[in-house]
């Protein structure tokens, strides 16, 4: 199985890098089963970027690289005149061709259909009863007067073993400087006010229990105050406010000495710090010590070791594949997770061969300003029924 997540990029520009990336992927595991969640699809100009989204379809659908790919689902919210409900989410689903009796479940008639052939549903996903979809509240994010922030669930039996896959975007940091004030931050507790209602929602009395793997852009973010107090240590901080209003628009965070050479600048939508390989030595990995979000959820849900560098904000600039923006402290946005059951349907290799990999696709090339993460495994043997195939999964976030 794989599952991928990646956020939606500009067309034109990145679309032929990106799937040969994605293809790569494909062809190195070799998933039977593949899950593939989007979130911006479209692109942030959704409203002239959505005529891009039906040749990229296209070309998933009939490319040469997933030829052996004889069933597929295709889920698009692609509806955004729909204010109450546009949550610009795309979930692809593609099974190989050695799979045999692979089901999808009904949410309205509570039952699982063979899937055969492919299909596409797009525009508005309200009245599919193959899949749940509920965007989340405006009075969660009361900041953004739109949000498109949601999640869409589906249902899928393989191997004689049933599991939820939920693509999930939760919501961003609006400010870099009120995400400064406090530890956790605001925004952290709307993420974690939004994240525990999908799980609530996912286990609830309405349906049979199942495993679950719920990946996406969950936005989390690094601990700001902690991280900024780290690189900063031996600084001093100058504060800038607006001369009408006196409200703090910059924090600028100097060397003690040194000529007093500028660390940091803080601004509502600006995170400069001057030396970004910080961010990208060993993976970042000294920085996952300031990633505490999913420690709510300790308890509920699970995911894989991180060894791959933070996932966002890329430069959008086709030539700085590696390179991050200045807008905002690099994180590991994109994630894939899954329920305490679900942890136990991946196979544990028991010889030196690796058959879980988690990381992210296209390190060096520019992919948008998400880099897409990938969970690649095999559903153990017996997960279903005693006599359960092994199966080849991949999600990609």
């Amino acid at each position: 199985m794989i599952y991928v997540n990646p956020e939606w990029w500009e067309p034109e520009n990145l679309q032929k890098n990106w799937l040969r990336e994605f293809y790569q992927v494909v062809h190195t595991h070799k998933p039977h089963f593949m899950a593939l969640h989007c979130q911006e699809f479209g692109g942030k100009n959704y409203e002239t970027s959505m005529s891009h989204v039906d040749k990229f379809v296209k070309e998933l659908l009939s490319s040469d690289a997933m030829k052996e790919y004889n069933r597929a689902r295709v889920y698009l919210d692609e509806n955004f005149k729909s204010q109450e409900h546009f949550t610009a989410l795309g979930s692809f689903y593609f099974l190989h061709e050695s799979l045999k009796n692979i089901y999808q479940f009904d949410f309205k008639a509570k039952k699982y259909k063979k899937v055969t052939g492919k299909e596409i549903y797009s525009d508005t996903l309200e009245s599919t009863p193959m899949l749940e979809k509920e965007k989340f509240p405006q009075d969660y994010f009361p900041e953004c007067k739109w949000s498109r922030k949601g999640f869409v669930r589906t249902r899928w039996c393989v191997a004689d073993c049933a599991f939820d896959l939920v693509n999930i975007h939760l919501f961003h940091d609006a400010s870099n400087l009120v995400a400064w004030e406090t530890s956790p931050s605001v925004y952290s507790g709307i993420r974690h006010k939004a994240l525990g209602y999908v799980l609530d929602r996912i286990i609830d009395q309405r349906f049979e229990k199942v495993s679950y793997f719920v990946f996406g852009d969950f936005n989390f973010r690094l601990d700001s105050k902690s991280v900024v107090e780290t690189l900063c240590t031996q600084a001093t901080m100058q504060t800038v406010r607006a001369a009408d209003t006196n409200e703090v628009v910059k924090l600028i965070f100097r060397e003690s000495d040194n000529d007093r050479k500028v660390m940091l600048q803080l601004e509502k939508k600006v995170f400069h710090y001057f030396n970004q390989e910080v961010f990208r030595d060993n993976n970042g990995t000294a920085l996952l010590e300031f990633d505490k979000e999913l420690s709510v959820f300790k308890d509920r849900l699970y995911e894989l070791d991180i060894s791959f560098p933070p996932s966002y904000p890329y430069s959008e600039d086709s030539g700085q594949g590696r390179q991050y923006m200045n807008t905002r402290c690099p994180a590991w946005c994109d994630r894939v997770l899954m329920s305490p059951s679900a942890r136990e349907l991946i196979l544990k290799s028991e010889s030196e061969e690796k058959v879980v990999t988690y990381d992210h696709i296209g390190p060096n090339v520019c992919m948008g300003d998400h880099k897409p993460v990938f969970l690649a495994f095999r559903i153990a043997p017996g997960a279903g029924k005693p006599h359960a195939h092994v199966h080849k999964c991949c999600v990609v976030q």
